[in-house]
C-alpha cells in the first residue's frame, strides 16, 4: 500500500517539513532521529524474518537511542500513522480511485496487504477494499517478504493464488512476498518499465481492458 497507492515521496517531504519544524521548536532532533532508528530497524527486521517482530520493533530502536519502547511506540503512532493522515488524500497516486472504481463494477474483489496498520490510511485516500491485513495484526506478526499476511487475505478471500494479481511497488518486498506465495505481481516502477511485470502509472495499456 506504502508508495503504491499514494506517492510516498512526496508524502515524506511533507512529514520531514513538519518534524523540523517540531525539532527547532523543541530544539532537539531525537524525535527525527528516533523514527529513523525505527525505519532501519525495519527493514533489517524484514530481511531477516524476525519472530519477535512485534516486540523488536520498539525494543531495537529503542536501546539505540537509550529512550523506552513505549516511547518508540508512541512517536512512530504519532509521526507515522497518524499526522500523515491529513495528507495521504493530496498525495494519491493519479487513476487509483478510477482504479478501484473498475475493479468494483468488474466484481473484483480488492485486498490490502501492508507492513503497516492500513484501514485509516484507506479512508483518508478515500477509497475502500474488501479485505485489508497489516503485518502489525496479532495473528500475522510477519514483515514482507515473508507470506503469512498474503496467505492470509488468501484464506480471508477463499480463492486460489491463480486468480490473484498483486500490485506493490517495491520488487524485493512486493515481488518477492509474491513470488513465495505463487502469486502474480505487477510492480510500479519508478525509473522506467523493464518487463512486462512493471508499469509506470494507473493509465498504462495493461489497466485499460478495466475501463471499458
Amino acid at each position: 500500500m506504502d508508495g503504491t497507492l499514494y506517492d510516498q515521496k512526496r508524502l515524506r517531504l511533507r512529514m520531514l517539513v513538519a518534524l523540523l519544524r517540531d525539532a527547532i521548536a523543541r530544539r532537539s532532533f531525537d524525535t527525527l532521529l528516533t523514527l529513523r532508528a525505527f525505519r532501519h530497524c525495519r527493514e533489517a527486521l524484514a530481511e531477516s524474518s524476525s519472530e519477535n517482530f512485534l516486540i523488536a520493533q520498539y525494543a531495537i530502536p529503542a536501546v539505540r537511542r537509550g529512550c523506552t519502547a513505549e516511547t518508540v511506540r508512541a512517536l512512530v503512532t504519532e509521526w507515522m500513522e497518524e499526522r500523515p493522515l491529513k495528507m495521504l488524500n493530496s498525495c494519491r497516486r493519479p487513476g487509483v480511485e478510477q482504479l478501484f472504481t473498475a475493479l468494483a463494477s468488474a466484481g473484483k474483489r480488492i485486498a490490502i496487504l501492508s507492513d503497516y496498520p492500513a484501514a485509516d490510511k484507506l479512508a483518508a485516500l478515500g477509497l475502500a477494499a474488501d479485505f485489508v491485513v497489516a503485518a502489525t495484526d496479532p495473528d500475522v506478526g510477519r514483515l514482507k517478504p515473508d507470506p503469512t499476511g498474503l496467505h492470509k487475505l488468501l484464506q480471508m478471500a477463499g480463492v486460489a493464488p491463480d486468480r490473484v494479481v498483486l500490485i506493490g511497488d517495491r520488487v524485493d518486498r512486493d515481488g518477492a512476498v509474491a513470488a513465495r506465495a505463487n502469486i502474480r505481481a505487477l510492480i510500479l516502477s519508478r525509473g522506467g518499465k523493464s518487463d512486462a511485470n512493471q508499469f509506470a502509472s494507473f493509465s498504462d495499456a495493461l489497466f485499460q481492458p478495466l475501463f471499458a
